[in-house]
């Protein structure tokens, strides 16, 4: 997206952003601790949007732009691109994530067993307006299993390989520094299967849930069963120069796989996962992923429509441009229009003269 630099009345260009500023107050690191702590799942929503996983400088984003979520993208994007990179961390298996929630719409009786975690998904949705009156909102206290869950569970696709319901596609190795790179390369159709699952992954959220549920309610060729979603953190283990591969911490990760028969007989898989936990965006992102094979050239399933319209940055600084100056784009549009209604105009002249001039 390129961007318009508007000159002339520049203090008030200065006074109008510092009206901004001003509506948002001081921002000191208690705020920025504040949003980090009471808004763990819009952290993690800009994260994933941003390809960058930070809390803090999400939560500071989120400050400096006064919960705008474009504005927060922006922000961290932005700073992304001043980091050096220092490393490629090794390949994470779904079978060693720390697993904190993982089940399934398609079978009841996975391996590992269904795990619901962290979820309101069988909750009244009721308001704690006793929190306005002085009553705080205090959470009843998790009880312990008697037995905790695996921390980690096994891939339910690859138990369904084994027994002949998906097909088995060995997967290619690729080294390291041949990974391709959608921050760093342009993304051109068809797509490279690293760059749709690169898209999909910090693509908008709301642009991705409308565009999946188009497909949910028809507009597809598949209707999506969920196969396996999955809340997880991921151990990052990095390669040190010397050769030793250590643990550089853990990032909350989200992924879904859905499911529908295919024309083979067997069952056709979508996938997408992110950065941080956010559901409704992997289910809506895999739903596109399944849609896509074969999909009409203008539809809201096809590959090059959707990963190009749910890209966060590009559509909405395509949109917010809008605002920007077009004086002599849309003076030369009057000029057309002027021209049309004086040309239509100037064929009639000569009969009402010829009316005027007849006797009487």
């Amino acid at each position: 997206m390129a961007y318009v630099a508007t000159r002339g009345g520049e203090r008030a260009i200065d006074q109008s952003e510092r009206l901004y500023r001003a509506e948002l107050g001081e921002i000191d690191v208690q705020r920025v601790t504040a949003i980090r702590q009471s808004l763990p799942w819009l952290i993690d929503r800009v994260m994933g949007e941003a390809s960058l996983y930070e809390p803090e400088l999400a939560a500071l984003a989120l400050a400096q732009s006064g919960g705008d979520l474009y504005e927060a993208v922006l922000l961290l994007r932005a700073w992304r691109t001043t980091q050096p990179r220092l490393a490629i961390a090794e390949p994470v298996r779904q079978e060693d994530l720390f697993t904190v929630r993982r089940i399934s719409a398609a079978f009841k009786d996975i391996p590992g067993g269904q795990i619901l975690g962290p979820t309101l998904d069988y909750s009244h949705r009721l308001l704690a307006t006793g929190v306005l009156e002085g009553q705080p909102f205090v959470p009843t206290p998790v009880e312990p299993a008697a037995r905790p869950a695996p921390a980690r569970q096994p891939s339910l696709a690859a138990w369904q390989k084994s027994v002949g319901l998906v097909a088995d596609v060995p997967a290619a190795p690729v080294a390291p520094n041949d990974i391709p790179d959608l921050t760093r390369e342009p993304l051109l159709f068809p797509a490279k299967r690293a760059h749709t699952l690169q898209s999909l992954a910090r693509a908008d959220t709301g642009g991705v849930l409308a565009l999946g549920y188009s497909a949910m309610r028809g507009y597809g060729n598949a209707h999506p069963t969920v196969n396996e979603l999955r809340l997880a953190e991921a151990e990052l283990k990095v390669r040190h120069p010397r050769g030793t591969i250590f643990s550089a911490g853990r990032v909350k990760v989200s992924q879904a796989e859905v499911t529908n028969k295919g024309k083979s007989g067997k069952l056709d898989l979508g996938f997408c996962a992110t950065l941080g936990w956010n559901e409704v965006k992997v289910i809506a992102g895999a739903t596109l992923d399944l849609n896509a094979p074969g999909a009409p050239k203008n539809s809201a399933v096809n590959e090059e429509f959707f990963l190009y319209h749910t890209e966060p940055v590009e559509a909405s600084g395509f949109c917010i441009h809008f605002k920007l100056p077009h004086y002599v784009t849309f003076q030369s549009s009057l000029d057309a229009l002027r021209h049309a209604k004086a040309k239509q105009a100037a064929p009639a002249a000569p009969a009402v003269l010829q009316r005027q001039e007849e006797p009487a």
